[in-house]
Parts: structure tokens; C-alpha cells; sequence
């Protein structure tokens, strides 16, 4: 009875020696279907990139040499170009808005002195109705005959 417990115990729990054969499947399957794929890539790669050490590295390095003073230049031609057109534009805001800003002035004082004429028109057309009304009612106190 106790050897049966030992035996059932193992089936249930002790997995190496499933564990051990499907590892060794999985190698083999590994080994044999990529059949040292990935350490020629990694050859390949390692060709590659000596290759690029050792040749294009130093070109790189000449034709920044050679070039990379020009760009810099032309990027400050650049640069200066763009402020000198911000500075403009800034001017002829400035401008610009200093001669509305006349304009407008103008307009205002056009529009006060317009107003002052109208305003002195209405009171000397009173002042003339308020004359003719006394003239009139004058007159018809003396019409009348009344005496104060």
C-alpha cells in the first residue's frame, strides 16, 4: 500500500522526467529548424558593421567637415534674413499704426469742431427765436394796452 502511494505521488507531482523529455524535444527542434540561422545573422551583422567602422566612419567625418561649416553660414544668412524681415514688419506695424493713430486724431478733432459750429448754430437760432418772441409779445402788450 505504501509503495503505491509513493508511485502515485510521483505521477501526480515528480514532472522531470516529463520535463526533461520535452526539453530535449524542444532543442532538438530548435537546433534542427533554425539549423544556425541566427548565428550567421549575427556574423553578418558583426561583417557589416566592421565594414561600417572601418570605412564609412572617416567619410562621415570629411564630408561633415566639408559641409557642415557651409550649412552653418547659410543658417545664420538665414537667421539674419528672418530678423532683418521681423524688424521691418515691426517698423511698418510702428508706422502703420502711428499714422492711424493721426488719422484718427484728425478725425475727432474734425468731429469736435463740426459739433462746436452746430452747437453754436442752435444757440444763436435760439437766441434769435427768443429775441423775435420778445419783439412779438412786446408788441401785443402794446396792442393790447396792458401796462405793467
Amino acid at each position: 500500500l505504501f509503495s503505491d502511494v509513493g508511485e502515485i505521488w510521483a505521477r501526480l507531482f515528480d514532472h522531470r522526467p516529463f520535463l526533461s523529455g520535452e526539453i530535449k524535444y524542444f532543442l532538438k527542434e530548435f537546433e534542427e529548424k533554425r539549423s544556425d540561422r541566427e548565428v550567421e545573422r549575427l556574423f553578418q551583422i558583426l561583417e557589416r558593421v566592421t565594414e561600417i567602422k572601418e570605412t564609412q566612419i572617416d567619410r562621415v567625418k570629411l564630408a561633415s567637415d566639408i559641409h557642415l561649416p557651409t550649412l552653418n553660414a547659410n543658417l545664420e544668412v538665414a537667421v539674419s534674413m528672418c530678423n532683418r524681415i521681423l524688424e521691418k514688419e515691426e517698423d511698418h506695424r510702428s508706422v502703420a499704426l502711428t499714422t492711424k493713430r493721426e488719422l484718427r486724431k484728425a478725425e475727432w478733432e474734425s468731429f469736435i469742431d463740426n459739433m462746436t459750429q452746430k452747437c453754436s448754430k442752435v444757440d444763436a437760432t435760439f437766441q434769435e427765436k427768443e429775441e423775435e418772441l420778445k419783439e412779438f409779445y412786446a408788441d401785443l402788450e402794446k396792442k393790447l394796452h396792458i401796462e405793467k
